[in-house]
């Protein structure tokens, strides 16, 4: 396996070198930095999820929920998006 991450994010063939193992890994980490990078005064940080067409995306995307709930974030799945609409989203 290869570098991992590039100009857009993790890279991969899935279910090779991108796992649910991976998803849940990287999410509780992101979990993590949210946690200290935000200042919740006692509100538990949140997130969207959006996914892609690709076969993959649905594995994928419970994966990634998956990991950030159990850290304690409070997401939302918006399902199948351009990245400029759950971008649009956060804000």
């Amino acid at each position: 396996m290869g570098r991992l991450f590039g100009t857009d994010g993790v890279r991969g063939l899935a279910n090779r070198d991108v796992t649910a193992e991976l998803a849940v890994d990287l999410a509780v980490a992101a979990a993590h930095v949210l946690g200290d990078v935000g200042a919740f005064d006692g509100h538990r940080p949140s997130a969207v999820v959006g996914r892609d067409t690709r076969a993959s995306g649905e594995f994928l995307e419970a994966a990634v929920v998956a990991g950030l709930a159990s850290a304690g974030v409070d997401v939302t799945v918006v399902g199948v998006l351009p990245t400029p609409a759950v971008a649009w989203l956060t804000s």
